[in-house]
């Protein structure tokens, strides 16, 4: 077994100076591509600028492990074991937050193997895509949110379709002995022709005896952690 060992580290590569340095500084001016891909396409309201810049560090750091592990199998494994006992929990609040984290660690896989072509070729690929629809939103959805007495219901019910016909779906309906909540989801374009109609949906409902209140919320694609 020892004499195994032995044969794995003496056909473990070493790297010079040059070539280390190259791996490092790679992974950073490419990391910088990152950087500015996510300040530019990042459209929500929770944008992080820590966030951003742990993608740049994270970059680097992989470009230094693979630099350090190169082909020597005792160290990869070593490695594997290490990372296996730290558990990430940071919460995702945007599902393009994980393609840029995948896109930070393969990078610096990449640089740090000395596999430059691919590393800038593949970052250039992604940050041309993330360009054209890294700034697209699915926020063409609203909610309507109708709160009242109990013995409105068919009242608030007419009046939703009246002005929205079958286009308002209605998603939740919450009921309490006195009082009752509808949820309705609408497209943008069905909410904006009605809206914008004589006399608005909420101005309608409000002429309903016992109307609490009526909301209006803009969907959006953020992951609620």
């Amino acid at each position: 077994m020892r004499d195994y060992l032995n044969l794995i580290l003496a056909n473990s590569g070493t790297l010079t100076f040059e070539e280390i340095v190259m791996h490092i500084l790679l992974s950073a001016i490419i990391s910088i591509m990152i950087y500015i891909s996510y300040w530019y396409t990042h459209t929500g309201t929770n944008y992080s600028k820590k966030f951003n810049v742990s993608l740049v560090t994270l970059t680097i750091l992989t470009g230094t492990v693979m630099t350090v592990i190169g082909n020597n199998i005792a160290l990869s494994l070593g490695m594997v074991g290490a990372l296996s006992i730290v558990r990430f929990r940071t919460a995702i609040k945007d599902s393009r937050d994980t393609t840029y984290i995948f896109w930070a660690i393969i990078v610096g896989i990449c640089c740090g193997v000395g596999d430059y072509t691919v590393a800038s070729i593949g970052s250039l690929v992604v940050f041309v895509v993330l360009l054209l629809l890294g700034r697209v939103r699915n926020d063409n959805r609203f909610l309507l949110i109708i709160k009242a007495r109990n013995e409105h219901n068919l009242e608030i019910e007419k009046t939703v379709s009246q002005y929205f016909g079958n286009k308002a779906v209605l998603k939740v309906k919450n009921t309490t002995k006195n009082q009752l909540e509808y949820i309705y989801e609408l497209t943008r374009n069905v909410y904006d022709k009605a809206h914008y109609n004589e006399k608005s949906i909420m101005d309608s409902l409000y002429e309903l005896s016992n109307v609490e209140y009526v909301n209006v919320v803009s969907q959006s694609d953020e992951i609620n952690g």
